[in-house]
């Protein structure tokens, strides 16, 4: 995308606050995630495009970031991977949180350009990779895999699913944070704190979701 360059959306159809649950961080958000939508398109002058999730902190991933920088030893000197990165939110407390090394995946190029602004407003640096990394294994030396928000769909699900049960076959730990979607695989994993995200009115069928991190169960 070089007309205009990706930064210059993002930047221009978000505004840069404090996300509800983790002020600590803050990230480019969108008001409306549609208006962000129409605007990419337009911008572009490209239709068929992703929806603009990494506009967006997910109820998931605050209740993940927020876990992670009020339980730090579940990160500090892991080397960790964020799947289905988003904006960024959960890579970005994972360092605040003292990982030894956190690279975001995400499929979007939108995403990864947000990820790596989302890092910089908030005074560190994050490798944001455009790849499909559930499709293979977890990259040589994960020892810890972080996931929100990826259970909206079946298909995607079950992918997530596999991906973290070949993680955790190769010593790896997995953390997710989710609300209780209609695919999430609750038969494999295990409840480890829960809290309520406010603001989603605008997202979600409630404005107030119970959201819960959960780790992944050893078969």
């Amino acid at each position: 995308m070089t007309q205009p360059p990706a930064e210059e959306i993002i930047r221009g159809s978000t505004t840069l606050s404090p996300v509800v649950l983790v002020p600590e961080i803050r990230l480019y958000q969108a008001s409306e995630p549609m208006s962000v939508w129409q605007h990419t398109e337009r911008a572009t002058g490209r239709t068929g495009l992703d929806p603009p999730f990494w506009a967006v902190a997910w109820a998931g991933g605050q209740a993940l970031a927020r876990y992670l920088l009020d339980h730090p030893e579940a990160v500090t000197g892991r080397h960790v991977i964020d799947v289905a990165s988003g904006s960024g939110l959960v890579a970005i407390a994972a360092v605040m949180a003292g990982a030894a090394a956190v690279t975001a995946y995400d499929i979007d190029p939108l995403a990864a350009t947000a990820i790596m602004a989302n890092a910089e407003a908030n005074g560190v640096a994050i490798p944001a990779a455009c790849t499909d990394v559930l499709s293979g294994l977890p990259p040589d030396g994960t020892d810890l895999v972080l996931v929100a928000d990826a259970f909206y769909e079946r298909d995607l699900a079950a992918q997530v699913l596999r991906f973290a049960e070949r993680s955790q076959a190769r010593g790896a730990a997995v953390l997710a944070g989710d609300f209780g979607r209609a695919y999430l695989p609750r038969a494999r994993l295990v409840p480890l704190a829960s809290y309520d995200v406010s603001g989603l009115g605008a997202l979600e069928d409630a404005d107030v979701k119970r959201t819960t991190v959960w780790t992944l169960r050893p078969e």
